[in-house]
């Protein structure tokens, strides 16, 4: 069995194409769409496949649209574990404006859960032995805002370690209750530190009284193009971002916690797993739309991050 498991409450599709260019009433002819599996647990599935790892994905699949989004995954070779719902899984559009060069992302809202849907997938989560479970991304209409904690409180009955990448709302409950890994971005920390802004000598002493709170063990800080920040009790590892061409940084952040939570399990240390997440999270920018990144360019620049001086 895998040893790691990502829960994901609000997946969806992810279509994307391109246009000459962007115009009001206009009928725009489009590139032929490309359709992706989406929402970030499944993301961190998807990247951690990409990258030579196995994980099992749960997540609510509705209607068509649900069933197409289970056929694009076991397409990618994942395993599944899936709850059926009432209402439709949601669709995205993104859009690729070539005049500019812009991208412009549409995301839909997701469908509202019922008690019993969610609660079957905190029961497939339970049953599970993993060692890791990655909970990420946003909550659909009918699911608390607790349910990242109630996850908390199942992983500590096992000694399983929580990952947590989402929005404010589902993060805080969860830090309550004690996880062992969060990756906000600067925004998200200066909002868990209870600031209004902070300057670059303020992330890491933010990051690390979340963690001297008990809050959680390992706070990785997302610093877009400049890389990440990894704090933990002893240690702080800031890893700069190899300069590339960016095309799309769609999956960008769950292709970091893919390679780090990666890395971890395979007992790597802290220091070669951010290195590792940096070089994923930098490699998912390579691809269009939400292609997330691929196992050879990650290899390539893990090894130009690890010789930079």
């Amino acid at each position: 069995m895998p040893d790691i498991i990502t829960i994901t409450f609000n997946p969806c599709i992810d279509k994307s194409t391109s246009v000459i260019a962007l115009k009001p009433e206009k009928k725009l002819r489009c590139s032929a769409p490309v359709f992706e599996p989406g929402g970030r647990g499944i993301n961190v599935a998807r990247a951690i496949k990409k990258i030579g790892g196995e994980a099992i994905a749960i997540y609510p699949s509705g209607g068509y649209s649900g069933k197409f989004l289970n056929l694009l995954l076991e397409q990618e070779g994942l395993s599944l574990l899936t709850v059926e719902t009432n209402q439709q899984t949601r669709e995205n559009m993104i859009v690729l404006d070539k005049a500019t060069n812009q991208q412009y992302r549409f995301d839909m809202p997701g469908p509202k859960l019922v008690e019993k849907e969610w609660q079957e997938c905190l029961q497939m989560a339970e049953k599970n032995d993993s060692k890791f479970i990655i909970a990420s991304g946003s909550l659909p209409p009918g699911v608390p805002a607790d349910i990242f904690a109630r996850i908390s409180r199942i992983a500590k009955k096992r000694n399983r370690k929580l990952v947590v990448d989402s929005t404010e709302e589902a993060l805080k409950p969860a830090l309550e209750e004690g996880v062992y890994m969060i990756k906000p971005n600067i925004g998200e920390l200066t909002t868990l530190a209870g600031k209004e802004e902070l300057q670059s000598d303020e992330i890491e002493p933010a990051a690390r009284d979340l963690i001297n709170r008990g809050r959680c063990e390992i706070v990785v800080v997302s610093l877009g193009a400049l890389g990440a920040m990894l704090v933990s009790r002893k240690q702080v590892f800031k890893i700069p971002a190899p300069a590339v061409k960016i095309k799309s940084t769609v999956g960008a952040g769950d292709s970091m916690v893919a390679g780090i939570v990666f890395s971890i399990s395979k007992q790597r240390d802290l220091y070669e797993a951010i290195q590792y997440g940096v070089a994923c999270g930098t490699a998912a920018t390579l691809n269009n739309g939400t292609g997330l990144c691929r196992k050879e360019d990650v290899e390539r620049l893990f090894e130009q991050i690890r010789n930079e001086k």
